[in-house]
């Protein structure tokens, strides 16, 4: 899969989806850092990529985004450390890998995730 990290998302996490075989890079890299979220989407959408963040804005802009499908990871934890979020990351990708491909938001808590696929 190819994947987008937003700021918040540390960078052991992309290291982690990297070492798993995933094309993932994070906006730092680029220098991207001030990026505004919805050109952070449209990003996304140009080079097919799963947005992965802890920004809840993104929930809006793909209600909002009409026939642009972008599948977001949206991470509402309490405990944000890196080996806690990559447990989560390692569940959601096993049971919603193929909702992700097809477009998806899956929301991401502690002990539990919801993935609501995104209409054609």
């Amino acid at each position: 899969m190819r994947f987008l990290a937003d700021m918040g998302v540390a960078q052991r996490i992309v290291a982690w989806l990297r070492s798993e075989g995933h094309d993932t890079i994070h906006l730092r890299e680029q220098g991207l850092q001030r990026l505004p979220n919805g050109e952070i989407f449209e990003k996304a959408a140009q080079e097919e990529r799963i947005i992965l963040t802890f920004d809840l804005d993104f929930g809006e802009i793909v209600a909002l985004s009409g026939d642009r499908r972008v599948s977001i990871i949206l991470f509402r934890l309490h405990n944000t450390c890196t080996p806690h979020v990559i447990d989560r990351l390692r569940k959601v990708l096993k049971d919603s890998g193929e909702a992700l491909e097809r477009g998806a938001i899956v929301v991401v808590q502690e002990s539990r995730h919801r993935t609501r696929r995104l209409s054609r």
